[in-house]
């Protein structure tokens, strides 16, 4: 069969989405539909079942209702109903009576910036939109504190300068008690106090009904609070207040963003497998690897604005997908890589190893038909940047296709607001379908929560040592069989606690042990 041949039988597109998906240069055998037919049909099942309220998080009891987020009548009930379309428009009134002035600032004056505190799917969602379908002008400025880096948190704040007093902050996390989340609250309300401000005045809450950051709001007497529900994932909560009302202060149109999410769930919902573009992505994620997630997926959009989706999908994908056990509880360590840039600076990044190195990953190039807005000059006879633009996405994916490297193409008409929902809609049904086709939980977390434990763990050893710090001076030796923790953990305790001045480092010997510490 010539390429020309297999691109028209592998070529799919929703003309009345302005999207296509190419998968023939992925180098899957014809027959891939028949001998996964079955798996497909249980994919297909789970999703249905999903999609009407099961209990699709089994370690939590817990049903999973993104998909209900951009269509609230999908939802199980109607008080379920009601409750996702009204917090829809409460978080859509709220934007605009703070764009108005109805909702101003204490001094009076309208609110000029929105500053997002929140980690992991309630900053990375945010923050692709801010990037890539806020307006050129937006409404509202955004910042984000998505770490607990007090450098980091301390450059923020010194950008937002005077400003802060017209700046409206916005704390998200579904338990309340997510510590980085909790610690940029804690930074930031002391920025606020540092300037004379009442913090409250300017604090949003977007959490869990009952959880600690409610009840904290509640008391203080902050702005306002929006729900996050338990049937949300962080990952798949960009559709939820922890998205929408951010997305509204800047501007962008929030109906539009839901109903390309609304309509590409359409789309992909019970389409045959072979026209599906969700289950096309799933099943080629599930032929590159082999069911086994054993290449990584590179992510290489040709539009600055998308610089930040393989960002956001790291976590779609890699919070969802990998997980030591399956469904039967067997050792399966499932997972895909994600990683990438954007188009051409990629071409000036790692392509090279992409075309001649280790073949251990496929791409998944993403097409922006529209280049501009307004017309474009011509930067050589005939060829505007936009042309470049074009050549080098078809020029990269033809290299690496010279040498068997593969990949998928998708293709949106334009970049907005609309599309951008088409895309993660995309997205997040093909993780479900993969989850399903090889068997396991895409909606729990495990790994994360061990790694939680174990920082709680460590911050209770460093109180520990601090604690047993002595004018005269002790080695992380000493100080360990003292605790009773390990030897290496207690030297890189003390080194924190001295770079931090909570310690000195009173001699340096030729090896670790022979390090001595002291108290400040």
């Amino acid at each position: 069969m010539s390429h020309w041949d297999r691109f028209q039988k592998y070529f799919v597109r929703y003309s009345n989405l302005g999207f296509s998906i190419d998968i023939s240069r992925m180098a899957f055998e014809d027959d891939i539909f028949t001998t996964m037919a079955g798996r497909i049909e249980a994919a297909y099942k789970a999703m249905i079942e999903v999609e009407s309220g099961a209990i699709a998080n089994p370690d939590e009891q817990r049903m999973v209702g993104h998909y209900w987020l951009r269509n609230a009548r999908l939802a199980p009930n109607a008080e379920l109903q009601h409750e996702i379309s009204e917090t829809l428009s409460a978080t859509l009134r709220f934007a605009a009576n703070v764009h108005s002035g109805a909702i101003p600032a204490p001094s009076g004056q309208k609110y000029t910036r929105a500053l997002v505190v929140g980690i992991g799917g309630s900053a990375l969602g945010p923050q692709l939109v801010a990037n890539a379908i806020t307006p050129a002008n937006p409404p509202m400025a955004i910042s984000f504190l998505d770490n607990t880096d007090p450098d980091g948190i301390d450059r923020v704040i010194a950008q937002i300068g005077a400003e802060l007093a017209t700046t409206l902050t916005i704390v998200i996390s579904k338990s309340g008690g997510t510590k980085e989340t909790r610690n940029g609250m804690l930074e930031a309300e002391a920025a606020y106090k540092a300037a004379g401000l009442d913090f409250a005045k300017h604090a949003v809450a977007v959490t869990g009904v009952g959880s600690e950051l409610d009840k904290h709001a509640i008391a203080q007497g902050w702005l306002a609070r929006f729900p996050m529900w338990d049937w949300v994932g962080g990952r798949t909560s960009l559709m939820s207040a922890v998205g929408t009302l951010a997305a509204a202060l800047q501007g962008v149109d929030v109906l539009q963003f839901l109903a390309g999410a609304a309509a590409m769930d359409v789309e992909t919902r019970q389409r045959p497998a072979i026209e599906n573009a969700s289950m096309l992505l799933a099943l080629m994620w599930y032929h590159a690897g082999k069911g086994k997630g054993l290449k990584d997926m590179v992510v290489l959009p040709y539009k600055d604005r998308l610089v930040l989706f393989s960002k956001y999908l790291q976590q779609l994908v890699m919070e969802s997908l990998g997980k030591e056990h399956d469904l039967s509880g067997a050792v399966v360590n499932q997972g895909i890589a994600v990683y990438g840039n954007k188009g051409s600076t990629d071409q000036h990044a790692y392509v090279q190893q992409l075309r001649d190195g280790v073949n251990n990953f496929f791409a998944t190039f993403i097409e922006v038909g529209r280049s501009r807005e307004a017309a474009s000059i011509e930067v050589d006879p005939g060829f505007t940047t936009g042309d470049y633009l074009q050549g080098f996405l078809r020029g990269t994916r033809k290299a690496l296709a010279e040498k068997g490297r593969e990949s998928i193409t998708l293709h949106i008409q334009e970049l907005n607001a609309f599309s951008l929902g088409m895309l993660i809609a995309l997205f997040e049904r093909a993780v479900s379908f993969y989850a399903s086709l090889v068997h396991i939980n895409a909606y729990h977390q495990p790994g994360v929560e061990a790694g939680k434990k174990a920082a709680t763990d460590f911050l209770t050893q460093l109180a520990q040592v601090r604690s047993a710090l002595s004018g005269t001076g002790r080695s992380a030796e000493e100080v360990a069989s003292k605790l009773g923790i390990d030897a290496e953990d207690a030297f890189h305790m003390l080194n924190h606690l001295a770079a931090n001045a909570q310690a000195r480092i009173i001699h340096v010997g030729d090896t670790p042990a022979q390090d001595q510490f002291a108290a400040p």
